[in-house]
């Protein structure tokens, strides 16, 4: 038999129902006022009819309310699951994420979660599956990204100069340009073509889709021009890249800028951007970009975002059918000059 448990003698019934009534909490509420009968003198049978509980409930919360006061009868959350790994390990998993795998060594030139399972078994003996470990990285803020392009003879000391030389030259141009307000401009070509790309799409686990891919080689560049900040965009289908095809694209670039505007067009070196017969309209400066620097142009992220939503995973019938969808695919862009800004100003 059960020996009779006493309550701590520190508080009365009037303590309790103070707190009762000063508290938002319906249980805490109905649990001191339960204790309150027994320090009113009631019986346990009348504070669990109070409670609305049994005898043993109540027990309980006499042992809570003598260890740890009213506190003890506050509800508490429960304490879940154990984390899948402590905090040493996660620091292990974070770096090794960021400092990627060694080709030659792992096997592979990228994670892939199974690749992670298998090294979290080999350094701490931890067995998780795939679906786990991916909720545990996307919980410590990782995500499956496509990579920007980088040059691989790229030098980083060029670009950081680049960064810190670009605003004192717009601030140049803008004095010279007698008072005009400067816009950014941001300009590349892409090369659409049959050949073309194969991207993901959503199939069932399991299975294996299929894209049409052709291997005939007719293609077209898209000249493409954006203002970030002012969601603006010009372009032009050419068949060849030269220093005549990128003479037009100068003179369509300026029949978009503001009669009140100066316009700092930033592109890469290529031949035809720096040739001598180059025509420059007077409402354009070209800055040229560091050699082998393509992520410093968003350029680039409008190419990727194209060809994954509107160029990919077609054939091309004709040279006259490329220029159609990439002229199609452009004056979609030109509608949403939301996206112009946000993929102009992704990272």
């Amino acid at each position: 038999m059960g020996t009779a448990l006493s309550i701590r003698q520190d508080y009365t019934a009037d303590d309790l129902r103070q707190l009762a009534r000063k508290s938002r909490d319906a249980d805490w509420s109905r649990r001191l006022l339960a204790l309150s009968v027994i320090y009113e003198g009631g019986s346990r049978n009348q504070a669990a009819s109070m409670g609305g509980v049994g005898l043993q409930i109540i027990r309980d919360w006499v042992e809570r309310f003598n260890q740890h006061g009213p506190d003890g009868l506050k509800t508490g959350k429960a304490k879940g699951r154990e984390p899948l790994l402590n905090d040493k390990q996660r620091k292990g998993l974070i770096e090794v994420v960021e400092k990627g795998p060694v080709p030659y060594l792992d096997g592979v030139v990228r994670w892939r979660l199974v690749d992670l399972v298998q090294w979290l078994w080999q350094e701490h003996r931890i067995s998780v599956s795939r679906q786990t470990l991916g909720r545990e990285l996307q919980a410590l803020g990782y995500r499956k990204l496509t990579a920007r392009p980088k040059h691989h003879a790229q030098d980083p000391q060029a670009i950081e100069d680049f960064k810190k030389a670009s605003p004192p030259q717009w601030q140049k141009v803008a004095g010279a340009a007698r008072g005009k307000r400067v816009e950014i401009w941001f300009q590349d070509e892409a090369r659409i073509g049959q050949k073309n790309k194969i991207t993901r799409r959503w199939a069932r686990r399991g299975t294996r889709p299929s894209a049409p891919h052709d291997q005939r080689t007719r293609s077209a560049y898209i000249f493409g021009a954006i203002c970030p900040k002012l969601g603006k965009a010009a372009a032009l289908v050419m068949p060849w890249c030269d220093t005549h095809a990128m003479t037009q694209h100068l003179s369509e670039i300026s029949r978009h800028i503001a009669d009140d505007a100066h316009a700092i067009l930033i592109m890469d070196q290529a031949g035809w951007h720096m040739s001598n017969t180059l025509i420059v309209p007077e409402n354009i400066t070209i800055l040229p970009l560091p050699p082998k620097s393509p992520e410093l142009n968003p350029v680039e992220n409008l190419w990727q975002f194209m060809r994954d939503n509107w160029l990919s995973n077609r054939v091309f019938k004709s040279y006259d059918d490329i220029v159609d969808h990439c002229c199609d695919a452009w004056r979609k862009l030109e509608s949403q000059p939301w996206r112009i800004m946000s993929l102009g100003h992704r990272g």
